[in-house]
């Protein structure tokens, strides 16, 4: 019954955008077919989104249907400090997958990595894209943005207009708002301290509610997972206490890895290149931070899906955790005997999920590690019987 209501909003809301103008000529399908996609791969496509939406099965059509009418909300990309990786994820694959193919088809009517025009006539675009779509675009936004009196570290065209005045100007009359990457959605690697640009998250310099699509970069399938909840809702995910959509941010990265079982077994990677790592042990203890950051990369992986840096050998980073720039290295050293001084505190990943204080949350550090120590132990007893 409940999904049965869930459905009929959904219905309700894609009548509505199907009463949008078209943007584009052809369709999402007929782009897919030129591609060697079959209509068969498109819907077992929209069943893995559903699934990663936490959406029974059969919503697998409805999200096809959500798909095929993305044409109908322009989106405005704004590009801040940052190296472009966010769009490089979606925009660079010799094999396009159903997700970035989506994405050429949405129409993005400024995104200054692939538009032709420059300058002035950048400019006027972007002023014509919120004029003509006021109150019906999706604004994404890609890099950290100095702020304040360091606001002058970043020009855009030829008026030196500040990046956070195009972000502000941006927001105003925007229908929803993506903070794409980790660092617009945190500051990222800009905000490190000693942070010189004061650069700041998107939410910082907009009074409008932004969801947070951290990664550095996101995976492709929570850019545009994001764009398909608001054409199927019409309204904001789930968030979790950092605005981060739970449907792909509900999890650790711990939770979700292959290399778990490993690590419940106390079988460890204890240097680069020793046998633990040639038979795919756990990273905890060459610096993996897993256990304190929230993401499905090991559920939706990059390059077309094929790995993740776990997979490949490294551990996780935490980059789509706060300041983790700051909280999270040394990157190849294990972190809860230095949870005492980060700025996890109230505010750590595991206070996101659980809700719990900073004591709690020091014993839960500290608790990581012991689990770690004692199932080495476990091991190290086994071998010498």
């Amino acid at each position: 019954m409940v999904n049965d209501d869930i459905l009929a909003k959904i219905n309700a809301r894609l009548e509505t955008v199907t009463k949008l103008p078209k943007m584009k000529d052809g369709s999402i399908v007929k782009l897919l077919e030129e591609k060697g996609i079959s209509r068969r791969d498109f819907l077992k496509w929209a069943g893995t989104m559903a699934a990663i939406m936490g959406l029974p099965a059969t919503f697998a059509p409805t999200i096809a249907k959500a798909a095929e009418l993305a044409d109908r909300l322009p989106v405005i990309w704004l590009h801040m400090a940052e190296c472009t990786g966010c769009s490089e994820s979606l925009l660079r694959t010799d094999t396009p997958t159903v997700d970035s193919l989506i994405f050429d088809y949405i129409s993005l009517e400024y995104h200054e990595t692939i538009m032709a025009a420059s300058g002035w006539q950048a400019e006027e675009n972007l002023e014509g894209a919120i004029e003509k779509y006021k109150g019906q675009y999706i604004l994404m936004v890609e890099g950290g943005i100095p702020a304040g009196s360091s606001e002058f570290f970043l020009t855009v065209g030829p008026h030196g207009t500040t990046g956070a005045q195009h972000c502000r100007v941006a927001s105003e009359n925007a229908a929803a708002i993506f903070a794409i990457g980790t660092c617009s959605s945190f500051g990222g690697i800009q905000a490190a301290a000693p942070n010189p640009t004061n650069a700041q998250p998107l939410s910082k310099i907009t009074n409008k509610p932004v969801i947070n699509v951290p990664g550095c970069p996101p995976s492709e399938k929570n850019i545009v997972g994001n764009v398909l909840n608001y054409i199927l809702f019409g309204t904001l995910p789930s968030l979790d206490a950092f605005n981060r959509p739970k449907w792909a941010y509900g999890l650790r990265i711990h939770d979700l890895c292959e290399r778990r079982g490993h690590f419940d077994a106390g079988e460890f990677v204890q240097h680069f290149g020793d046998e633990g790592a040639k038979n795919g042990y756990c990273l905890y203890k060459v610096g993996c931070k897993g256990p304190y950051t929230f993401n499905n990369c090991s559920r939706e992986r990059f390059n077309s899906h094929t790995s993740w840096p776990v997979q490949a050998g490294h551990g996780c980073i935490g980059c789509s955790e706060p300041d983790f720039w700051d909280t999270m290295g040394p990157f190849e050293e294990p972190l809860a005997d230095r949870l005492y001084h980060t700025a996890f505190g109230g505010l750590g990943a595991d206070a996101t999920a659980d809700k719990i204080g900073i004591g709690v949350l020091a014993v839960t550090g500290v608790a990581i590690a012991a689990h770690a120590a004692i199932g080495a132990l476990k091991k190290d007893k086994k071998g010498d019987e």
